[in-house]
């Protein structure tokens, strides 16, 4: 009979063992070494039973055993020293103090967050980030307060059909069974929150609160018995459902997410935040419950609580796949957001403007959620270097007339933090031989005086933990897909530690090409089985439920790994988490990533094998695209744009193959006379040198704090100040002019000089602009100039601001100057006037420029 209600018995613990129930509800615990000691003696064999969960280990271990702890000295002085090492992190100064300027606090909404597989509430690269990004707050003392949904059910938990097919079950999650607690107010009751739905609905929500180090992080849960049962199903599963459960999924995050932090601020005492995150569109709604605020409370306009909102808001876009980006249809968010449940202060029109594609080759049908968190955020950013220029590609229509290279999106390169991705043995040794980088992240190039046989020994043992791993998964996968004892017994053979070991783990989309491997079938067997040089490769992944496509793709590589010739040297690995995340990029050689480029926004799983010690071989795509540099890994060559889909594949995999066979595999296994390969070491620990300073969350989380969070903060308060005097006036001002603005225009422009100039002479430019009734204060008028490409376009412009503006007659302005000339070659300039205001961010900001019509008969110059 199965039970109607699951829920979870909490163990009352001994009195001298309480500090375990501090330990267990700080999610530190999940990258502190030594807490999981602890842990791990309180029940060895339990530990692993439980998969390393110290909740469940607690709720699961012998009272006779706990009885018997209580008693024991040595655990107990170890006990109160990891409490009292716990308190000291959560209370001293870290990183972050020492800085004067920085926000007071910051809201971090993510729909999802990989912090540690004992809270399974994510499903690929964008959550794991996330629960890196809190870590790395936690570590560095940057005063974040994580905002997300509970879901009851996670994503889902994979196996395999007989015949490779993937199958999904969703486990349901007690949250009293979680490190979490209930969020409750000063009278000890749970804090409960609420947003309108139509026909006068409310759906109703309350609060799990997870302590990650010193970051709370606030988890949303509708499964509460006021709600109806379609409204406890909202936070069932991650991604799941259609439009509109979706939508009030991201209703929830984004609306409830703001009124759950304003009551965990009134009763925790914690700063209100002067900023918030936004990462991609899914909590974008957190803006329009921002604006309403602003005008229930300060009485603001619209456009006004707009800009206010704007100044202390960063949106970060994770994805080049349109698909990725959330889009409803707009009469969905119409029935939502207007009719009854429409807030007089927060017009549904003005929503719908704000999500709406209206620029060349939208869809004027849809709301667009990633348009929305654009427009409500001055500060907006991709993911790496490359995801920023296929973000300005991919929006640019946002910002009107403006170059793509000048849309104000820019780059910040993801980090990861190497407390949970690098492998204790690593951090050993590395605090053994150059403890300035364990201790104060300095000295990396000391990693290059590092002892080859040591580093080479640590590699061995962290790859033979993964084949041993790889050996248990394996067999309980071919257990649950009916394998007798008989079929199974050449599991104990599978892999080999001294082996060459690639790894290969992601989401499984089209565009990751999980079965790039597989081009040439035979190709691929001859490298996994060379008798001098084999190879073996570990894969692992998940396809969407709703994926049919991706679901082919794993099914292919499980039945080539099913092959008996084969399948001791390449295995697929059912239900990817974090742990086997760890397990893979700890103990691979080398780590594998074959996307189509550029549709890999950046892929972090090959920054945390290349700070433990692999090489990357890789498609030049997302993080790998700007730092590669030749001897930290191989590029395998791409061929998008040259190409068909199918010549593109054929094309990249025998790239794939020649590399694998006369470059990586030969470089493994050259060996000098005491077994080691020299040359492969001095790649491995160029790597480590060159790469771990860069790809560290902690990079990544300074770059945010200077360059997003401490800005945006100081906008925020220059527009709230004086009664949000600031946002009055912009947005007073933006109103003037873009009223104006048809009637700006460059009506002129004329230069004087010779035909062709010589290099470091100047080149006369006087314009004649009709400023439509505008102030010359509101506007810039200025001469974009340089090197000029065959279609005339101006490459990497610098700009020459035109002033001290004369009458030209009829209300127009003459503006003068001289353009430097400093280099030979082509040339050319062209002129044109933007906005200009103290507040805004960027010239780009509103998306108007007015520029000269079609030259007649005006020519670039050939400097000599």
């Amino acid at each position: 009979m199965k039970a109607i209600r699951r829920f979870t018995v909490r163990t009352v613990l001994p009195e001298p063992l309480r500090p375990l129930e501090e330990l267990v509800l700080n999610l530190r615990w999940s990258w502190h070494h030594e807490t999981l000691d602890l842990f791990h003696d309180v029940d060895p064999t339990l530990w692993d039973e439980v998969r390393q969960d110290p909740v469940r280990l607690l709720g699961e271990v012998d009272p006779e055993r706990l009885e018997l702890l209580a008693r024991d000295r040595r655990f107990l002085r170890r006990l109160h020293d990891t409490a009292d090492d716990l308190r000291d992190y959560l209370n001293e100064p870290r990183w972050y103090q020492s800085l004067a300027d920085g926000p007071r606090a910051v809201a971090y909404f993510s729909p999802e967050y990989g912090i540690t597989a004992a809270l399974p509430q994510y499903s690929g690269g964008l959550g794991i980030l996330a629960g890196d990004h809190l870590k790395t707050a936690s570590d560095m003392g940057v005063p974040i307060i994580g905002v997300g949904l509970l879901y009851r059910h996670g994503y889902f938990s994979q196996s395999l059909s007989p015949d490779g097919w993937q199958l999904e079950r969703y486990p349901p999650i007690d949250p009293n069974g979680l490190p979490l607690t209930l969020l409750r107010d000063e009278n000890a009751d749970p804090v409960g929150i609420s947003i309108g739905l139509p026909q006068g609905r409310d759906l109703h929500a309350q609060v799990w609160l997870a302590r990650v180090g010193r970051v709370p992080q606030l988890l949303l849960d509708s499964d509460v018995e006021v709600n109806d049962q379609p409204a406890r199903d909202i936070t069932d599963r991650l991604y799941g459902g259609g439009g509109d459960h979706r939508l009030l999924q991201e209703m929830l995050l984004g609306i409830g997410g703001v009124r759950a932090i304003r009551a965990y601020c009134r009763i925790s005492g914690h700063a209100e935040p002067e900023v918030f995150h936004t990462n991609e569109g899914h909590a974008g709604f957190l803006g329009l419950e921002r604006i309403r605020e602003l005008i229930s409370d300060e009485g603001l306009g619209f456009d006004e609580a707009l800009e206010a909102t704007r100044a202390g808001t960063v949106f970060t876009t994770h994805t080049p796949v349109p698909a990725g980006i959330d889009r409803f249809p707009r009469e969905l968010v119409r029935r939502y957001f207007g009719g009854a449940n429409e807030d007089h202060d927060v017009p549904v029109e003005r929503i719908l403007e704000l999500g709406a594609e209206d620029y060349p080759d939208g869809d004027p049908t849809v709301f667009n959620m990633a348009v929305m968190g654009m427009r409500l955020a001055q500060r907006v950013n991709g993911v790496s270097t490359l995801h920023g220029e296929v973000s300005r590609e991919m929006f640019g229509g946002l910002w009107g007339g403006f170059d793509r290279a000048e849309v104000p999106i820019g780059s910040i390169t993801n980090g990861v933090h190497a407390g949970t991705w690098v492998g204790r043995e690593i951090l050993e040794l590395a605090s053994r031989e150059v403890p300035s980088v364990v201790e104060a992240g300095q000295g990396w190039e000391k990693v290059r005086d590092v002892s080859e046989r040591e580093m080479w020994r640590v590699r061995r043992v962290l790859r033979e933990r993964l084949v041993q791993s790889a050996r248990t998964r394996l067999g309980e996968s071919w257990r649950t897909r009916g394998a007798g004892e008989a079929e199974t017994a050449w599991i104990d053979e599978a892999l080999d530690p001294d082996v060459l070991t690639i790894g290969f783990a992601r989401r499984v989309p089209s565009y990751k090409r999980l079965t790039l491997m597989m081009r040439d079938p035979e190709r691929l067997r001859a490298i996994l089985l060379d008798p001098d040089r084999p190879v073996q490769i570990v894969i692992a992944g998940k396809a969407h439920p709703a994926d049919e496509g991706g679901k082919r793709l794993i099914q292919a590589i499980v039945r080539f790994a099913d092959a008996e010739d084969v399948r001791h040297r390449v295995v697929f690995l059912p239900d990817y988490d974090i742990a086997l995340g760890r397990l893979l990029v700890q103990g691979c050689d080398v780590w594998l990533n074959t996307p189509l480029r550029p549709l890999e926004a950046c892929g972090t799983s090959g920054m945390k094998a290349a700070l433990n010690g692999a090489l990357n071989l890789s498609v030049r795509d997302g993080w790998w695209d700007e730092w590669h540099d030749g001897q930290n890994g191989w590029a395998i060559p791409s061929a998008d744009g040259l190409a068909g889909p199918d010549r593109r594949d054929a094309l990249e995999a025998a790239a794939l193959y020649e590399l694998l066979e006369d470059h990586v595999s030969a470089m493994f296994y050259d060996r000098d006379a005491s077994g080691l390969p020299r040359r492969w070491l001095e790649m491995v620990k160029h790597t480590i040198a060159t790469l771990g300073p860069k790809v560290l969350a902690t990079r990544m989380l300074r770059d945010y704090v200077t360059e997003c969070y401490t800005p945006a903060a100081s906008s925020a308060r220059a527009m709230g100040a004086d009664g949000y005097a600031g946002a009055r006036s912009l947005a007073a001002w933006k109103q003037r002019i873009r009223k104006a603005w048809p009637g700006v225009a460059v009506e002129h422009v004329e230069t004087q000089g010779e035909e062709s100039p010589h290099v470091g002479t100047r080149l006369p430019v006087r314009v004649v602009v009709d400023l439509g009734g505008l102030e010359p204060s509101d506007v810039t008028v200025e001469v974009a100039h340089g090197r000029v490409d065959e279609t005339d376009a101006i490459a990497e412009p610098s700009y020459l601001e035109l002033t001290r503006p004369e009458p030209a007659g009829d209300g127009r302005l003459r503006y003068a100057g001289e353009v430097p000339l400093v280099r030979s070659g082509a040339f050319g300039y062209s002129v044109r006037v933007v906005p200009r205001h103290e507040m805004l961010a960027d010239r780009a900001e509103m998306g108007l420029v007015a520029v000269p019509p079609p030259p007649h008969g005006m020519t670039n110059g050939d400097l000599r």
